[in-house]
């Protein structure tokens, strides 16, 4: 793939499964995986902090607290991203945790050869999630390649 290009796939039995089993989740109720192809080079971690920050934004804190009503972690951490708990890490990929009272996610991030993904799982623990989840989805894979390139941005620097 030639770089800048970015990848996707949608649907929990569209992602590989050696990408599933990196999933904390008991169940895995959404998935989407975007993948740019980048002459950039770092770490799983280091890309995370590239794509979400120390901390997150006011626009991350508006749907992951507000609307998702996922329980941040606050200020700057080792170990989390963002206010998201790192929950796993191996070699060429990391983790990040969140839930909420009606669903439990993961953001992993995955960084080698040549490119980077970007793999949101999420899980319904209460029957709200299958309704909130689903509008914001198209947002969020609106936002996902955007995320990707920036991210690829501040790596380069």
């Amino acid at each position: 793939m030639p770089v800048g290009f970015i990848g996707s796939t949608i649907g929990t039995s569209d992602i590989p499964e050696p990408v599933r089993a990196l999933s904390s989740l008991p169940a895995i109720d959404y998935a989407d995986r975007f993948t740019l192809s980048t002459d950039a080079d770092a770490s799983p971690e280091a890309w995370a902090r590239a794509m979400f920050g120390d901390v997150p934004s006011a626009a991350e804190l508006l749907i992951w607290r507000g609307f998702l009503g996922l329980r941040l972690s606050s200020g700057r951490s080792p170990a989390t991203v963002a206010g998201w708990r790192i929950g796993g890490r191996g070699g060429g990929w990391i983790r990040l945790e969140a839930a909420s009272w009606f669903l439990t996610c993961n953001l992993l991030i995955q960084a080698a050869g040549g490119q980077v993904s970007l793999t949101t799982f999420l899980h319904y623990d209460r029957r709200l999630g299958h309704v909130v989840w689903p509008p914001l989805a198209v947002i969020h894979r609106r936002l996902a390649p955007r995320v990707l390139r920036d991210a690829a941005a501040r790596v380069a620097i």
